[in-house]
């Protein structure tokens, strides 16, 4: 039976660890949190020198796995078997049988990363029916601002919007780094002061406030030549801080969204958060763009974004230096 990250976790924590449990998906994060949970709680730690193995699918057999899990614990309740790697188990299809008819006294446990296996199947079906699925999907890009605000808020902190753009835009949708980094944070917050700030961004993540992609774009958006002139600069001499595929990127999502903005009939700070798939918070960055860049500027800036991602891959500009297409490229944005 399909069930939720957070279902799951309220089962284990009641104490509650049922026979069978598949977990896939592209994200790896919960199902490492999940297994990680299991390996840790479901057995005394006196209990899990004989009633706790782990086995890596891409050096074990489904037999191995279905002979261990129906071995019954040894002077305990249940014994935890945990399948790393699943995803390279071959022949796994063959463990049906087993899900059918699971040992109530063992906890099984699939790590079954990157992909998810066929529902078409009747493999499938036999495993949904009788264990745990729980599959973990990627984060799409505007998604990671609130899964940030959800995990810290669990922590008892919170974050500034502007350092949370900065986090989305420098780490990405890899999880457990963004879990790393705001563990960091969390760690060096002063005592009764649990916001984390740009600065303090800049300071332990080594993000820049001032030099970013978030603020080339707000600064671009705002039509300020000088900042947007000065950060374009800095990148071009250090384009580790700021790759320009990734502005490129950065730029032609925000474009894009300020033309879809345009021809909103409803430009309420709540229709157009919906609309656009964006905080409320940066509402504003897209009125203030709009107002500077008409519908048509905006195609037009689109279109050259388009010519300068094809300049960069080496079309009709081959051996151009990246800094010295950023510079251009933003030059010819804003005039």
């Amino acid at each position: 039976m399909a069930a939720t990250f957070e279902n799951i976790m309220a089962d284990m924590k009641k104490g509650n660890f049922r026979p069978v449990y598949f977990l896939a998906g592209e994200e790896p994060y919960y199902i490492d949190v999940i297994s990680d949970y299991i390996e840790q709680h479901a057995l005394a730690e006196a209990d899990k020198a004989f009633n706790q193995t782990v086995i890596y699918g891409d050096s074990a057999t489904v037999s191995l796995v279905a002979d261990s899990a129906r071995r019954y614990p040894m002077m305990a309740n249940r014994q935890v078997i945990i399948v790393k790697e699943a995803q390279n188990l071959k022949k796994i299809e063959e463990l049906a049988a087993y899900f059918s008819k699971p040992t109530v006294s063992t906890v099984l446990v699939f790590c079954y990363k990157y992909k998810t296996p066929d529902k078409r199947t009747s493999f499938f079906k036999t495993l949904d029916a009788n264990a745990v699925y729980f599959e973990s999907a990627k984060l799409y890009d505007n998604q990671v601002p609130a899964w940030v605000e959800r995990y810290l808020m669990e922590k008892g902190a919170r974050i500034e919007p502007s350092a949370n753009a900065m986090l989305a835009e420098y780490l990405g949708t890899d999880l457990h780094k963004i879990a790393n980094e705001l563990d960091k944070l969390i760690i060096a917050l002063p005592d009764r002061k649990l916001i984390i700030t740009g600065a303090l961004v800049e300071k332990y993540i080594g993000i820049s406030k001032d030099y970013n992609t978030f603020e080339l774009q707000k600064a671009i958006g705002e039509r300020n030549v000088v900042k947007a002139n000065t950060i374009a600069f800095y990148f071009a001499g250090n384009p580790k801080a700021g790759p320009f595929n990734l502005i490129i990127a950065s730029l032609l999502s925000f474009f894009s969204k300020l033309l879809a903005y345009h021809y909103l009939g409803d430009k309420s700070k709540a229709n157009v958060a919906s609309a656009l798939k964006i905080r409320p918070f940066f509402v504003r960055d897209y009125e203030t763009a709009a107002a500077r860049y008409s519908a048509g500027k905006t195609v037009n800036v689109i279109s050259l974004l388009r010519t300068y991602d094809l300049k960069s891959k080496g079309f009709d500009d081959a051996g151009t230096d990246p800094g010295e297409l950023l510079k251009e490229m933003v030059y010819k944005i804003l005039h």
